[in-house]
């Protein structure tokens, strides 16, 4: 098989959460265990460090990666979903995996992959931590996807967890409130390995001090703990509580690597040329502003709408498209009434269906146009907006990874 037929095959073959959402969850992890020790073990063979949260573990992994990198090391990074190319989900240094390495792992495994059935999202972290121990990274940044109690990432025993925030998301799979959410992203706290918190909240602290005190592990909550409020890149207001939390995890891993203050200065400012992160706050055009950005729970787009109202603009034009496990009447509600609305479905099977969508915009007086492509809304919504104007596009990932 080519690299096309190589990646069709992966997606056809094995349950994917964004394409089937929670029929690809899995309840244990002995899928990944079986499958890492057919492989010797690569994740025990490799320095890592282990994200989670509902908002925001992205960014942080990728802001950690790009300080690493800038002191010299050799720095895996893994990351999902992708956008553009399923190899984003591999990186070393900024570069992805090449597309030989995916051919050569699905060819040279495929018996224990047809024997195990694993889930797409337990073969891509597996062919990760096979790469990164293959090439002898210095250390490897793993975001967990789903949760993290049983996230297939979470056979590591990391230098340090980070836990970023926690929101309503996924509640189907991991709880429908706070603190059975943080339980489940607790779940990466590890015997004396240290632990960061990103943002103290009163529902979900209790939950982590008790796991890290059952666990013997030291954490810090970031909280309103000092940041020297590098430059960033990444140019959304809610990124500054991402760096804090990325700061203060690399602090901890001072005694690991030797990270300068130059390190610190350069890494935060290049996180999208260290890493080539995109969809965050990510910019368009100018004439009309025009902004996309991933966020896709109520806790992430609250935080860009209030970007959005700090902006100088005359009329606000919304592109947004949504999947069909997201309460999506909740999120709309976060929109201001008087914006002007194009809807499409992103294209993957659990995208929302514009039937549908159209009976939730009703309800939530958010009614707007319906089209049959992202591209084409987006298209609609250049032509009618003025230069004076702004025009967001998002509401899903799927839906800003077909315009980036």
């Amino acid at each position: 098989m080519d690299y096309n037929e190589t990646i069709t095959w992966l997606f056809k073959q094995l349950p994917m959460y964004q394409r089937v959402g929670a029929a690809a969850f899995k309840k244990n992890l002995d899928n990944i265990i079986e499958l890492c020790e057919y492989l010797g073990n690569p994740q025990t063979k490799i320095k890592t460090i282990h994200v989670a949260g509902t908002n925001g573990k992205g960014s942080t992994s990728h802001m950690m990666a790009s300080v690493l990198q800038e002191a010299g090391y050799k720095v895996g990074l893994y990351t999902s979903p992708h956008l553009k190319d399923f190899r984003e989900r591999i990186k070393i240094n900024g570069q992805m995996i090449a597309e030989e390495s995916v051919i050569s792992f699905v060819k040279d495994n495929a018996t224990i992959i047809e024997e195990v059935k694993p889930s797409f999202f337990e073969i891509t972290v597996a062919m990760a931590f096979d790469y990164y121990a293959n090439a002898k990274v210095d250390v490897a940044v793993i975001e967990t996807g789903l949760g993290g109690r049983l996230d297939s990432t979470n056979i590591i025993t990391p230098l340090v967890s980070v836990i970023t925030n926690i929101g309503l998301d996924h509640q189907a799979m991991l709880g429908n409130t706070l603190e059975l959410i943080a339980y489940e992203k607790a779940g990466i706290i590890k015997h004396k390995i240290p632990t960061i918190i990103g943002r103290t909240q009163s529902e979900t602290t209790p939950v982590f001090e008790q796991k890290a005190k059952d666990m013997n592990s030291p954490i810090l909550f970031v909280g309103d703990k000092f940041y020297p409020n590098y430059e960033l890149d990444l140019k959304g207001h809610y990124q500054s509580e991402n760096a804090k939390t990325a700061f203060w995890a690399l602090e901890l891993l001072k005694p690991d690597f030797d990270i300068k203050k130059q390190h610190l200065e350069k890494g935060f400012s290049n996180v999208i040329k260290n890493t080539g992160l995109l969809g965050r706050w990510h910019v368009l055009n100018t004439a009309p502003l025009t902004i996309a950005d991933i966020a896709h729970n109520e806790d992430g787009l609250n935080a860009v709408l209030t970007q959005i109202k700090e902006q100088d603009y005359e009329h606000l034009h919304c592109v947004l498209g949504f999947v069909n496990d997201k309460d999506v009447a909740k999120i709309l509600k976060v929109f201001p009434k008087n914006a002007s609305f194009y809807y499409a479905k992103p294209q993957i099977p659990r995208g929302m269906e514009n039937n549908e969508l159209l009976k939730i915009t009703k309800k939530c007086q958010r009614e707007g146009e319906f089209f049959d492509s992202v591209k084409d809304a987006l298209e609609t919504a250049k032509q009618k907006a003025s230069a004076k104007d702004m025009v967001y596009v998002g509401g899903s990932t799927f839906v800003v990874a077909e315009v980036v």
